[in-house]
């Protein structure tokens, strides 16, 4: 079993990923180069202070990132926890595997 504290950095960024409109904006920002809150407002219904508070849970959660670019901020994407996430679901489905074959084992004992 993990630690609590990797348990709780874990959920953190999954709750993050976990709202459509956050999603949306992570993928925009997978384009590569960074967006402004103007920019990843383009195209949706969203105003910009609703961007802004989403931007807030994704930066909260290391996701992504903002720097100030003039009098603009930019934001990018944190490909380091994206990888962390990456590590936390392969952990997760080891897990699942060790568990899927200990139940087909104590199965196949009982027959």
């Amino acid at each position: 079993m993990r630690p609590r504290a990797e348990l709780h950095e874990s959920a953190a960024l999954f709750a993050a990923l976990g709202d459509e409109t956050r999603l949306r904006i992570v993928v925009r920002l997978a384009g590569g180069a960074p967006l402004s809150i103007s920019r990843l407002a383009e195209g949706t219904t969203l105003t910009r202070q609703a961007i802004t508070k989403h931007l807030h849970v994704l930066e909260g959660a290391q996701l992504i990132r903002g720097a100030r670019h003039g009098r603009e901020q930019l934001w990018e994407l944190n490909a380091r926890q994206f990888g962390e996430a990456r590590r936390a679901l392969d952990r997760i489905a080891e897990e699942w595997d060790a568990r899927l074959l200990r139940f087909k084992q104590l199965a196949e004992e009982s027959r």
